[in-house]
């Protein structure tokens, strides 16, 4: 079991680790290979977008790494008050970041610009990636996951919020 969870942890860290890697290379690659991309990918709405999105995956790599160190003690508890409370600050942060990029799609939509679906759809990808470790577990990657998911009938709280619940009382 323990070496199963340390396995499962080791999946969550790198994989959003390898995500902020990799989106950021391809976002650069694009920019450097195809020229109908440059509007897309370089106008300041779709540069924030990007930034808040690699930001929040920055933030779900650390928490995996955290609770990673805390299985290779055997340690399967809530992280300690002052990392949740590192999580806390991140997850205020991120909101008034997302209110902000609500007001950059109110602009957006109104002087409809060439990247507005590609800022919409980064956008979006961001809010859901904070939605997922701040609130409810949206990403359920295995069959057993999902089957899980369809016996307890509905979205479970994540397990960042979970812990920052139980930190916040």
């Amino acid at each position: 079991m323990q070496k199963r969870v340390k396995k499962k942890l080791v999946s969550l860290y790198t994989g959003e680790l390898f995500a902020v890697f990799t989106f950021a290379l391809i976002w650069i690659l694009y920019i450097q290979l195809f020229e109908w991309s440059v509007p897309y990918l370089t106008s300041y709405p779709s540069l924030y977008a990007f930034a808040l999105l690699e930001f929040i995956l920055l933030q779900g790599s650390y928490y995996w790494c955290l609770k990673l160190k805390q299985a290779q003690q055997n340690d399967f508890t809530s992280l300690p008050g002052r990392q949740l409370k590192v999580f806390a600050n991140f997850k205020r942060l991120n909101t008034g970041l997302i209110v902000i990029g609500m007001f950059m799609l109110t602009y957006q939509i109104i002087s409809k610009p060439i990247e507005l679906y590609w800022f919409i759809f980064v956008f979006l990808f961001a809010v859901i990636e904070h939605i997922n470790y701040y609130y409810v577990r949206l990403s359920y990657q295995t069959i057993e996951e999902i089957k899980e998911l369809k016996r307890q009938k509905g979205y479970r709280k994540s397990r960042l919020a979970k812990e920052l619940e139980s930190f916040l009382k």
